[in-house]
């Protein structure tokens, strides 16, 4: 990880954890091309969580936004799970 990188994450776990009680509710959007299997990578890093997750593609089709609503213990799960689906080819987190 770069250190532009390192300094964002570090960065969002302050935030998160002055905005945030632990254990909390948080929503996770992401936008991957919808070739490909990426939308099913997104929702194998969130299986076992309980997560809901809801999908729309666009209107091309050439790219799927996903929603993903968990109960994360602390603010490091949810920069472990943004790296965790950095991996994914083309997959924008916002």
């Amino acid at each position: 990880m770069d250190k532009n990188t390192e300094e964002f994450y570090a960065r969002l776990k302050v935030e998160l954890d002055m905005s945030n009680t632990w254990p909390a509710l948080y929503l996770f959007k992401f936008i991957v091309p919808s070739e490909s299997d990426n939308v099913i990578r997104v929702e194998l890093a969130f299986d076992c969580m309980g997560a809901i997750i809801k999908t729309t593609k666009s209107k091309t089709g050439k790219f799927t936004s996903i929603s993903v609503d968990v109960q994360v213990k602390d603010s490091q799960e949810i920069i472990d799970k943004y790296l965790e689906v950095s991996t994914i080819k083309g997959i924008i987190s916002l």
